[in-house]
């Protein structure tokens, strides 16, 4: 999709963009199972996995794990980008929210895994990380950098050098435009970021319920490996992605992935 976006007329360049947006989210879904040590039995095929996949995200598998894992701690109780709290920034709050919409986001995966392999203390900066700070409780920092001190800095820098040279090596083997890629990555941004809070957008403000199982159409579900069933993911994150149908509450609320999406576009609301 990457040399079609680089190579190919318009009509195949809209056709590979959009494929692609969708494809990389599967490579993500692989990550994140990677991420909960589910992507394979053997615990070296799944860290190769995991790496691998976040090569082509691109990012680095272990600082994902160190931020996911602290999402699943803090999930809706320090992180409700959704919600405006009386102590919020209101431009902050909705620059925020917007940047999630429109995959501005991503950019901060791959900045952020380049960045703490450079310079990891910075991650511990108080102003960004601690719960004292305005900004760190606003953003979300307070928790997801809230166990970045035991991050294997070594492990994520040769994880990130490993990343920068698959992507090298693509534009070098496939003779890549800097266009195609960046039509095919902000493409992949917009449909990847929307959805990470749009299963979890106005949830209950709970850790283990604080998500949706969204509903979509099956050739989209599987592209995503079972993503939407993300309330059944938080409150069974050891079960692969194959069996999470089976922890469906058939009395749950399924809202469906668009019309939460739009509902999103109106902006946070005021935490109730």
């Amino acid at each position: 999709m990457l040399w079609i976006a680089s190579h190919g007329n318009t009509w195949q360049i809209i056709a590979a963009v959009c494929v692609f947006s969708m494809v990389n989210n599967t490579v993500f879904s692989l990550l994140h199972e990677s991420v909960h040590r589910i992507a394979h039995r053997n615990s070296r095929m799944n860290e190769l996995i995991g790496i691998v996949a976040a090569a082509l995200f691109p990012t680095s598998l272990s600082i994902q794990r160190v931020f996911h894992l602290a999402h699943h701690a803090h999930n809706r109780i320090a992180e409700h980008f959704d919600y405006i709290d009386p102590t919020d920034r209101l431009l902050l709050k909705r620059a925020q929210w917007y940047a999630i919409l429109t995959g501005v986001s991503w950019g901060f995966l791959p900045i952020g895994a380049v960045a703490f392999a450079v310079w990891p203390s910075l991650f511990q900066k108080s102003w960004l990380s601690s719960d004292a700070s305005p900004l760190a409780r606003q953003t979300g920092g307070a928790s997801i950098f809230a166990n970045v001190e035991n991050a294997p800095k070594n492990r994520i820098r040769l994880e990130v050098v490993f990343t920068a040279s698959v992507q090298v090596l693509l534009f070098w083997s496939l003779h890549l435009h800097w266009s195609g890629w960046l039509a095919c990555y902000a493409a992949f941004a917009i449909n990847w970021s929307s959805l990470q809070y749009a299963d979890h957008a106005f949830s209950p403000l709970d850790a283990r319920s604080g998500a949706w199982n969204l509903r979509v159409n099956r050739v989209t579900r599987l592209f995503f490996l079972n993503y939407h069933h993300h309330l059944a993911h938080h409150q069974n994150p050891h079960v692969p992605w194959l069996h999470l149908g089976q922890f469906i509450n058939a009395d749950d609320e399924r809202p469906a992935f668009w019309r939460m999406y739009l509902s999103m576009w109106r902006g946070p609301r005021v935490m109730p």
